[in-house]
Protein backbone atom coordinates (compact mmCIF):
# COMPACT_ATOMS: atom_id res chain seq x y z
CA UNK A 1 0.00 0.00 0.00
CA UNK A 2 2.87 2.68 -0.89
CA UNK A 3 0.38 4.51 -2.57
CA UNK A 4 -0.19 4.78 -6.58
CA UNK A 5 2.03 7.89 -7.83
CA UNK A 6 0.00 8.19 -10.70
CA UNK A 7 -3.15 8.60 -9.04
CA UNK A 8 -1.35 11.91 -6.56
CA UNK A 9 -0.51 13.29 -9.89
CA UNK A 10 -3.59 13.31 -11.40
CA UNK A 11 -4.90 14.52 -7.60
CA UNK A 12 -2.49 17.21 -8.00
CA UNK A 13 -2.59 18.30 -11.47
CA UNK A 14 -6.77 18.83 -10.48
CA UNK A 15 -5.76 20.77 -7.19
CA UNK A 16 -4.03 22.74 -9.33
CA UNK A 17 -6.30 23.54 -12.24
CA UNK A 18 -8.82 24.39 -9.77
CA UNK A 19 -6.81 26.92 -7.52
CA UNK A 20 -5.68 28.56 -11.15
CA UNK A 21 -9.26 29.00 -12.73
CA UNK A 22 -10.53 30.43 -8.87
CA UNK A 23 -6.82 32.85 -9.51
CA UNK A 24 -7.99 33.80 -13.06
CA UNK A 25 -12.02 34.14 -11.98
CA UNK A 26 -11.11 36.75 -9.05
CA UNK A 27 -12.71 34.22 -6.87
CA UNK A 28 -9.43 34.25 -4.57
CA UNK A 29 -5.93 35.43 -4.71
CA UNK A 30 -3.15 32.60 -4.82
CA UNK A 31 -2.42 34.50 -1.28
CA UNK A 32 -6.06 34.08 0.46
CA UNK A 33 -6.36 30.83 -0.94
CA UNK A 34 -2.93 29.63 0.83
CA UNK A 35 -4.10 31.15 3.81
CA UNK A 36 -7.45 29.34 3.92
CA UNK A 37 -5.74 25.94 3.46
CA UNK A 38 -3.27 27.21 6.27
CA UNK A 39 -5.44 28.01 8.41
CA UNK A 40 -7.88 24.52 7.97
CA UNK A 41 -5.35 22.50 8.14
CA UNK A 42 -3.34 24.16 10.96
CA UNK A 43 -5.78 22.20 13.38
CA UNK A 44 -6.00 19.25 11.61
CA UNK A 45 -4.20 16.60 13.34
CA UNK A 46 -4.69 12.84 14.51
CA UNK A 47 -3.47 13.93 17.84
CA UNK A 48 -6.94 15.19 18.11
CA UNK A 49 -8.29 11.96 17.67
CA UNK A 50 -6.21 10.28 19.07
CA UNK A 51 -7.60 12.64 22.04
CA UNK A 52 -10.94 11.28 21.64
CA UNK A 53 -9.90 7.92 22.24
CA UNK A 54 -8.30 8.50 24.92
CA UNK A 55 -11.32 10.25 26.45
CA UNK A 56 -13.72 7.24 25.35
CA UNK A 57 -11.49 5.07 26.88
CA UNK A 58 -11.33 6.45 30.41
CA UNK A 59 -14.69 8.17 30.63
CA UNK A 60 -17.68 5.88 30.03
CA UNK A 61 -19.94 8.22 29.59
CA UNK A 62 -18.52 10.21 26.92
CA UNK A 63 -17.56 6.78 24.83
CA UNK A 64 -21.69 5.92 24.90
CA UNK A 65 -22.02 9.86 23.48
CA UNK A 66 -19.46 9.65 21.29
CA UNK A 67 -20.88 6.21 19.40
CA UNK A 68 -24.25 7.42 19.14
CA UNK A 69 -23.52 10.35 18.10
CA UNK A 70 -19.58 11.32 16.73
CA UNK A 71 -20.00 14.72 15.57
CA UNK A 72 -22.02 15.94 19.07
CA UNK A 73 -19.16 14.21 21.43
CA UNK A 74 -16.15 15.31 19.21
CA UNK A 75 -17.78 19.12 19.56
CA UNK A 76 -17.56 18.72 23.04
CA UNK A 77 -13.54 18.46 23.07
CA UNK A 78 -13.42 21.71 20.28
CA UNK A 79 -13.38 19.07 17.51
CA UNK A 80 -15.57 19.37 14.28
CA UNK A 81 -16.76 22.89 14.33
CA UNK A 82 -17.91 24.34 11.44
CA UNK A 83 -17.69 21.05 9.86
CA UNK A 84 -20.77 20.22 8.13
CA UNK A 85 -20.10 16.29 7.74
CA UNK A 86 -21.57 13.53 10.51
CA UNK A 87 -19.00 11.89 11.95
CA UNK A 88 -19.78 7.92 13.02
CA UNK A 89 -17.62 6.80 14.88
CA UNK A 90 -17.41 2.64 15.48
CA UNK A 91 -15.94 0.38 17.84
CA UNK A 92 -13.25 -2.50 17.82
CA UNK A 93 -14.03 -5.23 19.95
CA UNK A 94 -12.57 -8.69 20.49
CA UNK A 95 -14.64 -10.15 17.71
CA UNK A 96 -15.15 -7.52 15.32
CA UNK A 97 -12.80 -5.23 13.75
CA UNK A 98 -13.41 -1.86 11.78
CA UNK A 99 -11.80 0.09 8.82
CA UNK A 100 -12.50 3.00 6.62
CA UNK A 101 -12.07 3.80 3.44
CA UNK A 102 -13.35 6.10 0.65
CA UNK A 103 -14.41 4.36 -2.61
CA UNK A 104 -15.35 7.62 -4.32
CA UNK A 105 -12.46 9.92 -3.66
CA UNK A 106 -10.80 10.34 -0.21
CA UNK A 107 -13.31 11.87 1.91
CA UNK A 108 -11.57 11.46 5.59
CA UNK A 109 -12.26 13.52 9.10
CA UNK A 110 -9.10 15.79 8.14
CA UNK A 111 -9.56 17.44 11.64
CA UNK A 112 -9.06 13.85 13.45
CA UNK A 113 -7.02 12.34 11.49
CA UNK A 114 -4.80 15.27 9.86
CA UNK A 115 -3.81 15.15 6.32
CA UNK A 116 -4.54 11.92 4.51
CA UNK A 117 -2.15 9.19 3.95
CA UNK A 118 -1.45 8.59 -0.15
CA UNK A 119 -2.08 5.19 0.40
CA UNK A 120 -5.55 6.04 1.49
CA UNK A 121 -6.13 7.82 -1.75
CA UNK A 122 -4.46 5.34 -3.81
CA UNK A 123 -7.17 3.10 -5.95
CA UNK A 124 -5.46 0.02 -4.83
CA UNK A 125 -6.48 0.52 -1.14
CA UNK A 126 -10.19 1.94 -2.13
CA UNK A 127 -10.77 -0.88 -4.12
CA UNK A 128 -8.88 -3.74 -2.58
CA UNK A 129 -9.98 -2.82 0.98
CA UNK A 130 -13.80 -3.70 0.37
CA UNK A 131 -13.09 -6.73 -1.74
CA UNK A 132 -10.06 -8.87 0.43
CA UNK A 133 -9.91 -6.40 4.26
CA UNK A 134 -8.14 -9.08 5.90
CA UNK A 135 -5.66 -9.78 3.26
CA UNK A 136 -4.70 -5.67 3.05
CA UNK A 137 -5.00 -5.11 6.70
CA UNK A 138 -2.25 -8.40 6.60
CA UNK A 139 -0.47 -6.12 4.07
CA UNK A 140 -0.08 -3.39 7.02
CA UNK A 141 0.94 -5.97 9.32
CA UNK A 142 -2.04 -6.48 11.25
CA UNK A 143 -3.16 -9.91 11.77
CA UNK A 144 -6.27 -10.61 13.00
CA UNK A 145 -7.49 -13.93 14.05
CA UNK A 146 -9.39 -16.14 11.88
CA UNK A 147 -12.54 -15.86 13.23
CA UNK A 148 -12.54 -11.77 13.96
CA UNK A 149 -15.30 -10.06 11.48
CA UNK A 150 -13.90 -7.23 9.76
CA UNK A 151 -16.06 -4.57 8.99
CA UNK A 152 -15.38 -1.76 6.28
CA UNK A 153 -17.35 1.51 6.76
CA UNK A 154 -17.11 3.30 3.35
CA UNK A 155 -16.73 7.69 3.89
CA UNK A 156 -18.84 9.98 1.64
CA UNK A 157 -19.25 13.62 1.24
CA UNK A 158 -22.03 13.72 3.94
CA UNK A 159 -20.84 11.11 6.56
CA UNK A 160 -16.90 10.29 7.59
CA UNK A 161 -15.98 7.95 10.14
CA UNK A 162 -13.60 7.01 12.80
CA UNK A 163 -12.16 3.63 14.19
CA UNK A 164 -12.33 3.56 18.08
CA UNK A 165 -9.72 1.09 18.90
CA UNK A 166 -9.83 -1.45 21.52
CA UNK A 167 -8.03 -0.34 24.72
CA UNK A 168 -4.78 -2.64 25.23
CA UNK A 169 -4.76 -4.60 28.12
CA UNK A 170 -2.54 -2.93 31.18
CA UNK A 171 -3.13 0.85 30.40
CA UNK A 172 -5.62 0.88 33.54
CA UNK A 173 -2.94 3.42 35.42
CA UNK A 174 -2.42 5.84 32.30
CA UNK A 175 -3.97 8.53 32.33
CA UNK A 176 -5.64 10.43 29.06
CA UNK A 177 -2.65 12.27 27.70
CA UNK A 178 -0.48 8.99 28.23
CA UNK A 179 -3.13 7.23 26.46
CA UNK A 180 -3.24 9.41 23.29
CA UNK A 181 0.12 9.11 23.14
CA UNK A 182 -0.68 5.46 22.22
CA UNK A 183 -2.58 6.08 19.61
CA UNK A 184 -1.63 6.28 15.68
CA UNK A 185 -3.74 7.62 12.56
CA UNK A 186 -3.89 4.20 11.43
CA UNK A 187 -5.58 2.96 14.51
CA UNK A 188 -8.00 5.33 13.67
CA UNK A 189 -8.33 4.44 10.46
CA UNK A 190 -8.46 0.73 11.32
CA UNK A 191 -5.05 -0.27 9.25
CA UNK A 192 -3.63 -1.19 13.21
CA UNK A 193 -3.99 -1.86 16.29
CA UNK A 194 -3.24 -0.12 19.50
Amino acid sequence: MSGDHHDDALISRRVRRLETLLEEKGVLSGGALDEVIDAFLSGASPANGARVVARAWTDPAFRSRLLADGTAAVRELGFMDGSYQRLRVVENTETLHNVIVCTLCSCYPLRLLGPSPSWYKSESYRSRVVREPRAVLAEFGLGLPADTEISVWDSSAETRYMVLPRRPAGTESLDETELAALVTRNALIGTAAV
